[in-house]
């Protein structure tokens, strides 16, 4: 399967590979962001952390790197990587980074800008949702009337170097917002954050936040850096959708008016039914979801988002469930070879039995809910500690049989993507 990533049309008058889009380690925010992108009728290419490291990034005028763990992207750029795009930045690139991405411009990443992320024991590390931000002059509020974005779980920024410009900063968090799984306005409302914050061992309360960054602009050598922790790739968010704009003119004087209508093609009539591995695939994570939801362990927020109870890692099995769900929808367009058949067959390999333990492990953790009070990383029954170690690891960030299982769909994913581009070329 060829895994070319470029979206620019022959007809579009930008140079191809201007604006690059880092795929790897990203997920759902990945997905979430091509997605935006492409309603946006916005120009950019998919590139690899492997094409990055073998001079990818020759040509093009901004890297653009959206959400996922940080830790995990410096992990698949490797040294050279990072070399190669703090290269391309000093030598007058762009950089443009949301949330993880964001992160991995600070000090604790590859050190693009004199920024920092404040500890978690020391932030609002479960914040989800609409905010209101204090925005400045900058063009990239251009066209913008009330200032509502989202922020999903976002680090936060301690900005400690000169030169450093301060875009926005958050204000007020709006009632139907989230801190961890509390609802902000009924908090606010009826309830008590300090005595909640005593329960959780977290800091939960939203006016934390008030003043805190939320977009920085700065420079590293000749190039220019923008970091923000708040999405404007979230899904039907109109102030998001002018803001994406606004970031492409603002780097590249890109005028989306001349330019948009050839970067997209109609999309085709589907070619017919999909591989019955795809909807064996899809049926399991679909019951997997349904699971929780009659469990009342989470509920949908948005088309790819999720809300679940604290206790369980809700985020992870919503990104299997969406990533799949998309190659499902590509899959109508496009019959599959010998080699992506097997693919697939190794997916549902890997996913059959990760569905099965996770089934049971979130029963398991329905009924210590019940007993008393548990977060994701901590519970007492050893049943319980023994299916999260292998199903997600010990670490906060992706691992375990997770890890794997999702790795080889986002790697599915990306080529059924590329795929379907050449195809609308």
């Amino acid at each position: 399967m060829q895994a070319s990533g470029n979206t620019q049309n022959k007809g579009n008058s930008l140079p191809e590979k201007r604006f690059a889009f880092l795929w790897d380690e990203s997920f759902l925010w990945g997905l979430m962001a091509y997605k935006a992108l492409k309603s946006a009728s916005l120009p950019f290419e998919l590139i690899r952390a492997e094409d990055i490291r073998k001079g990818g990034l020759a040509g093009c005028t901004v890297l653009f790197v959206p959400g996922g763990w940080a830790s995990n992207k410096v992990k698949a750029l490797g040294d050279s990587g990072v070399a190669a795009i703090r290269n391309f930045v000093r030598d007058g690139g762009h950089y443009l980074g949301f949330c993880g991405g964001a992160g991995l411009a600070t000090q604790d990443g590859i050190g693009l800008l004199d920024i920092k992320r404040r500890p978690t024991r020391d932030r609002v590390p479960s914040f989800s949702g609409r905010i209101r931000l204090n925005t400045n002059g900058h063009s990239l509020w251009s066209d913008i009337g009330e200032s509502i974005f989202h922020a999903w779980w976002p680090s936060q920024f301690v900005v400690e170097g000169s030169g450093l410009k301060i875009l926005a900063t958050y204000g007020e968090a709006l009632p139907d917002a989230f801190s961890s799984d509390l609802n902000t306005g009924d908090v606010s409302a009826y309830g008590d954050w300090a005595e909640l914050e005593k329960i959780y061992g977290i800091n939960l309360d939203p006016k934390r936040l008030l003043d805190e960054p939320a977009v920085v602009e700065g420079t590293y050598g000749k190039g220019s850096v923008i970091l923000s922790l708040v999405h404007f790739d979230t899904p039907d968010d109109a102030n998001g959708m002018i803001a994406l704009k606004n970031l492409w003119k603002n780097f590249a004087a890109y005028n989306g008016k001349s330019n948009c209508q050839t970067l997209i093609a109609e999309d085709p009539e589907p070619a017919g039914r999909m591989s019955p591995v795809v909807e064996e695939i899809q049926a399991a994570v679909s019951e997997l979801i349904s699971l929780g939801i009659r469990n009342f362990l989470w509920f949908w927020r948005n088309p790819a988002l999720l809300q679940w109870r604290r206790g369980v890692r809700g985020l992870e099995y919503c990104t299997l469930y969406i990533l799949i769900n998309e190659i499902a929808s590509l899959s109508h367009d496009l019959t599959t070879d010998e080699e992506e058949e097997e693919m697939l067959v190794n997916i549902r390999g890997l996913l059959f039995p990760f569905v099965e333990k996770a089934k049971r492990l979130l029963l398991l953790e329905r009924t210590a809910m019940s007993d008393g009070h548990i977060t994701y990383e901590a519970c007492d029954a050893p049943q319980i500690q023994a299916l999260r170690k292998e199903l997600f690891s010990t670490s906060k960030s992706h691992g375990g049989l997770f890890k794997e299982l999702i790795s080889e769909v986002d790697n599915y994913l990306y080529c059924l993507i590329s795929t379907r581009e050449n195809k609308l070329r």
